[in-house]
């Protein structure tokens, strides 16, 4: 999001246009995956919503969470054993995370400290690199970096809000 962008627009319609884009490429990534059984990571569990949505969008599929704190109203907290509490880095490197069948990434970890959050994903780019299946999703409210990873054009319903699509190849 650029300067010029938070300055044209209220916090509320901020918050709607990202509210709306997470919606689209989470309907997207429903699309593209089918079928395909395996594991959904969502980084950045918050207060919950997009998770509830994952529940919704893939009932059948495994959700693990992860956050540094829990924040989420009881409706929206994992059971015991999908939710994750401490730093990202350090909770994707659990080696049984390696071990599972990890189809798709949500990763929501962005703030309003622009430069800090490129220092943070430079650094859990490649750690949730390590985790992900050939041909898996990652979606992303930031701009990763990694050699395997194809970029993947936004659906059309996307609002005015910068997010990011990525495939993993093999």
């Amino acid at each position: 999001m650029t300067a010029d962008f938070a300055a044209r627009q209220s916090r509320l319609e901020r918050m709607l246009a990202r509210l709306v884009t997470q919606k689209a490429c989470l309907e997207y990534a429903r699309a593209e995956l089918g079928d395909r059984q395996g594991v959904i990571l969502e980084l950045g569990l918050g207060k919950g919503r997009t998770y509830d949505h994952l529940r919704k969008l893939f009932p059948t599929r495994e959700i693990y969470a992860f956050d540094l704190q829990l924040h989420a109203p009881r409706d929206c907290i994992p059971d015991a054993g999908y939710l994750k509490l401490g730093e990202f880095r350090e909770s994707l490197s659990e080696p049984r995370l390696a071990a599972l069948n990890v189809i798709m990434v949500h990763a929501d970890v962005g703030s309003e400290d622009r430069a800090g959050d490129a220092r943070m994903v430079a650094e859990l780019a490649p750690t949730i690199d390590k985790v992900l299946a050939p041909g898996a999703l990652v979606l992303t409210d930031r701009e990763m970096q990694v050699a395997r990873w194809e970029p993947l054009p936004l659906p059309d319903e996307v609002g005015d809000w910068p997010y990011f699509i990525y495939r993993a190849g093999a």
